[in-house]
Parts: structure tokens; C-alpha cells; sequence
């Protein structure tokens, strides 16, 4: 008995190129650094540690832009079960470019991570009906059919 092809949420292709250019492969990680900053800074974790007067160490951290949008979705799902469709658009562009500057790193592509164009890496997320396939208190939201 065959079963019907599975569909999953989200879909990746890279247009894997036939052969890599040997001067961009060897400066990869050097000219990477740039684009590396950029993300870093929107993505950064930093830590803070503030002595008080009493000589005690309060260690804080901030989660960024990453983890504030996955706070305040988080928030969302729970109490109003909305996801804002501009809201997932933003997170969906944000995860493109974190993929399309994994396909540089891991030397799929040698075309130069853009914080704009598609490019090489093609990253298809479908948007999920906050009330009909995303539950509040389950992670797993859709059901699985054997």
C-alpha cells in the first residue's frame, strides 16, 4: 500500500553551483565577517553582570531580536492566538538570510549572502492558521497520520 507523499511546512533548495570559485572558497571566512557582524548584532545573546553595593553578581542577558520575537509570539499564541501576518513575514526573512549565510559558510554557493535577494537558497515557510493548526499549550500543532 503506498502512502501519499508527506507535506511538510517548510521546503529548502540551493542551487548548488558546478564548481566553486578557489579564491572566494580560500577568503570565505575573512570576507564573511561583515556579514557575520550584521547578524550577530541581530541575533546576539549578550550577557551583563552588574555588581551591586552589597558586593552580590546579578547576571542578565538579553536575547535580542530573536528572542524578543519568539517571547512576544510566544505571548501572542497564548493569550490572543494570533500570529500577525506581517510578524511571521519578518521571522521568515530573518531565517532566509540566517540560511542563505549557512549555504556561504558551508561553501554551497559562492554568491555573497544578501540581505535582500533570495539568491541560491530558496527557503519556503507556509503560514499556519493561528487557530486551526497552532495549539497554545502543545508543541507539536499538527496532528500525524499513519
Amino acid at each position: 500500500m503506498s502512502t501519499p507523499p508527506e507535506s511538510y511546512a517548510a521546503q529548502l533548495d540551493i542551487d548548488y553551483p558546478d564548481q566553486l570559485d578557489q579564491v572566494t572558497t580560500f577568503f570565505r571566512l575573512i570576507w564573511a565577517i561583515p556579514i557575520l557582524v550584521i547578524i550577530g548584532l541581530l541575533t546576539a545573546t549578550g550577557n551583563e553582570t552588574v555588581v551591586t553595593a552589597t558586593g552580590e553578581q546579578v547576571t542578565t542577558s538579553g536575547g535580542g531580536i530573536v528572542g524578543g520575537l519568539f517571547a512576544a509570539t510566544l505571548l501572542m499564541l497564548l493569550f490572543r492566538q494570533r500570529y500577525p501576518r506581517w510578524w511571521f513575514d519578518f521571522a521568515r526573512e530573518l531565517t532566509r538570510f540566517q540560511a542563505r549565510i549557512g549555504a556561504y559558510l558551508a561553501l554551497l554557493t559562492d554568491r555573497y549572502p544578501s540581505t535582500v535577494d533570495e539568491q541560491a537558497v530558496h527557503l519556503e515557510i507556509d503560514y499556519p492558521d493561528a487557530e486551526r493548526d497552532l495549539n497554545r499549550w502543545l508543541p507539536q500543532t499538527r496532528p500525524i497520520h499513519r
